[in-house]
């Protein structure tokens, strides 16, 4: 048994029958390296580390371009724990649009991914299929409005993907661009990207 099996590991358990409750207990008592990223992916605490020097450097420009556009009471949020229970899915995307009022409402270090208006996930070698795959179901699911991907390993080539009208787990693609192209974002951003701004190594 889980509880049974962390008494023996460190004297500290957790009595629930949530299985959402444990995976977060766990997550939240996960002692991992500097540079990690924990998160729960589709029920399994999985650890990667943050990405290179080109995966920051894209986040950073995202993240000044995303400010432009953005209505007094939102923030751009890198590193927030954003929660979708009911696919025991807790994701940390490289960014994430939030209303500065849910970073009140909610337990302490998770936000309702609900609340998001737009997440940002650049691809690394580790977590490509998490970004392509389990993370914009989730994101979808939780009904958030736009998912930017900026795939730095996709097959054809660097490209940012724009996905948005989520219906039950699945987005529509809105937009693409190979790096070196603009990308608009729609209203209430009203922004355009230049991707040839992002480093590609």
């Amino acid at each position: 048994m889980l509880a049974d099996t962390m008494d023996v590991l460190d004297g500290d358990y957790l009595m629930t029958d949530s299985e959402w409750d444990e995976l977060v207990w766990v997550w939240g008592q996960s002692d991992v390296p500097r540079g990690c990223r924990v998160e729960i992916i589709e029920g399994l605490v999985t650890v990667t580390p943050y990405s290179a020097q080109a995966h920051h450097g894209t986040i950073e420009r995202l993240h000044r371009r995303l400010y432009e556009g953005l209505p007094e009471d939102w923030g751009v949020y890198q590193r927030l724990a954003l929660a979708v229970p009911p696919r025991l899915g807790l994701y940390v995307p490289d960014a994430a649009v939030v209303p500065k009022d849910a970073l009140l409402m909610t337990d302490p270090g998770l936000v309702d991914a609900g609340r998001a208006e737009l997440v940002v996930e650049v691809t690394s070698r580790a977590t490509a299929r998490h970004d392509r795959v389990n993370k914009p179901a989730a994101y979808a699911s939780a009904g958030i409005p736009l998912y930017l991907l900026v795939d730095r390993w996709a097959p054809e080539g660097p490209t940012a993907t724009l996905y948005g009208e989520p219906q039950g787990d699945v987005y529509r693609p809105l937009a693409v661009a190979k790096f070196g192209e603009l990308l608009t974002l729609p209203a209430p951003f009203d922004l355009v990207i230049d991707t040839g701004e992002f480093p590609e190594t």
